[in-house]
């Protein structure tokens, strides 16, 4: 074996490793504070990584059929479908080496996925069985972009009438809205000094817990979600001091989202989970510091705590509102189950 091939195995083989031994210790506690705590569930995934590889595992949702579906950058198996207690049921997609946002609109036999492609700078609309309906290319007609590299989409959100937001999150940071046709409707956001403005707008989506609907989008350097409204006009910042938090995930009256690290960068400091209340105060952490507020209101910076994760990317709340954990760069592990008690 090659020095290079050496180290790398070495290395997975250690994270793996790693991962197994937190797991086994965090088994039985429970994690998380007030209304939303959870169990740690260290066996939800039934499969073994010589049969079922994964990579980075970005992003997760639950279809209409109640499986639990996981999007990688693994191209042996990019689509991955489990069931609830974590049995394979099936995998497609060899051909988005850079698979990164993952959405599901419609039911039954309707439903659709968006995906996001960074290393490919597209998007695309396929079926729930991995074929590709439309491919969007770089929005070069909005005049924010010269080349398809400058165009690199982590995630997108669709109106219940079919208007598309791509947040272009490692690119230019604008967000673009498509019609229900697929066609250029309005660009906003981009990179800038204003509250206006994004910076790793990594994750979008709809808010309709607001009366009318907003769109939550995540700024990640910066450490917030910022709030617009559906036309592109700035509202709110949410402050999430200490957390750079990865996209928003809406389910019922809370807000959660997987914290990727805090800003420090620190190996010893790589991430959480943090959940929300409809009026936007944080009421449970998961591996990192408790929520503190001090005379003001203000949030004190969160930090990791107990390192449950490494690099958490996506959190899926399921139908019994139960979490489901995917994590970046964390020695191709399995995402986790939290059930909530």
């Amino acid at each position: 074996m090659k020095r290079r091939e050496f180290i790398q195995h070495s290395a997975i083989l250690t994270g793996a490793s790693f991962l197994s031994t937190l797991a086994s210790s965090h088994a039985d506690e429970i994690y998380g504070q007030n209304e939303r705590r959870y169990r740690f569930d260290r066996n939800w995934v039934k499969a073994k990584p010589s049969n079922l590889p994964v990579k980075d595992c970005h992003e997760m949702i639950q279809d209409g059929n109640g499986r639990i579906v996981l999007l990688t950058n693994e191209v042996k198996n990019n689509v991955i479908f489990f069931d609830r207690k974590g049995k394979l049921i099936s995998t497609w997609g060899h051909d988005f080496p850079g698979a990164h946002g993952l959405t599901l609109i419609g039911s039954g036999r309707d439903q659709l996925l968006f995906i996001t492609d960074t290393e490919r700078h597209q998007f695309y609309k396929t079926t729930i069985d991995g074929k590709i309906i439309t491919t969007w290319d770089f929005p070069q007609e909005t005049e924010k972009y010269t080349e398809a590299k400058q165009f690199v989409p982590t995630e997108t959100t669709i109106t219940r009438n079919g208007e598309i937001y791509v947040a272009d999150g490692y690119g230019a940071q604008f967000i673009t809205h498509y019609d229900a046709t697929g066609k250029v409707k309005n660009v906003f956001g981009g990179r800038g000094e204003k509250e206006s403005n994004l910076d790793n707008a990594h994750g979008i989506t709809i808010d309709y817990r607001t009366t009318p609907e907003t769109l939550l989008i995540t700024d990640r350097t910066r450490c917030c979600f910022k709030r617009f409204t559906m036309a592109g006009e700035y509202i709110e910042t949410i402050s999430l001091p200490g957390a750079c938090v990865c996209r928003p995930v809406i389910k019922g009256d809370y807000l959660c989202a997987a914290v990727l690290r805090s800003p420090t960068l620190d190996s010893n400091d790589t991430g959480f989970v943090i959940i929300l209340n409809k009026e936007n105060k944080v009421v449970s952490v998961i591996g990192g510091s408790e929520p503190e507020y001090d005379e003001n209101k203000k949030l004190k910076p969160f930090r990791q705590t107990i390192p449950l994760f490494r690099h958490p990317h996506d959190v899926m709340v399921d139908n019994d509102e139960n979490l489901y954990v995917c994590q970046w760069n964390s020695g191709k592990a399995y995402p986790y189950k939290l059930s909530l008690v």
